[in-house]
């Protein structure tokens, strides 16, 4: 079953095989201001299974000190994914169409979450981040 995912005003599109890993949320200030939202819903992917069906060519990216970095859709301003040292990472789950068959397996960076908001209890939570895959 392939899963597919699009921006908001739907110009950019991707197709991804696989099966979506490692999915998390993250509540640091930077991916609040990156996903205008109280935390980030995030998961891992292999990037052999991910094709990109059309509008890359409006994708923008912000990428930091570390390689790390989102593109988004140059029109809507949607953030479809992560990359590292230029290769797609990961997709935001926001984004996808669907149900994505993934569930969120741990909340991170808790220790610097937003003063309002209050996470639901029976998901780990994690001052900082645990994850190897980053």
């Amino acid at each position: 079953m392939s899963i597919t995912g699009e921006c908001f005003c739907g110009e950019v599109q991707y197709q991804y095989g696989g099966t979506l890993r490692d999915a998390r949320s993250c509540h640091c200030s930077r991916c609040r201001k990156a996903f205008s939202a109280q935390a980030s819903a995030y998961a891992l992917i292999d990037v052999s299974e991910f094709e990109w069906l059309s509008g890359n060519n409006l994708l923008t990216s912000y990428v930091g000190k570390h390689g790390f970095g989102l593109q988004f859709c140059s029109k809507c301003g949607s953030t479809i994914c992560g990359v590292f040292n230029g290769i797609v990472h990961g997709v935001t789950l926001g984004c996808i169409n669907g149900d994505p068959e993934v569930e969120l397996g741990r909340h991170i960076y808790v220790g610097s979450k937003a003063s309002w908001e209050k996470i639901a209890d029976g998901i780990p939570q994690y001052q900082e981040n645990v994850s190897e895959d980053r």
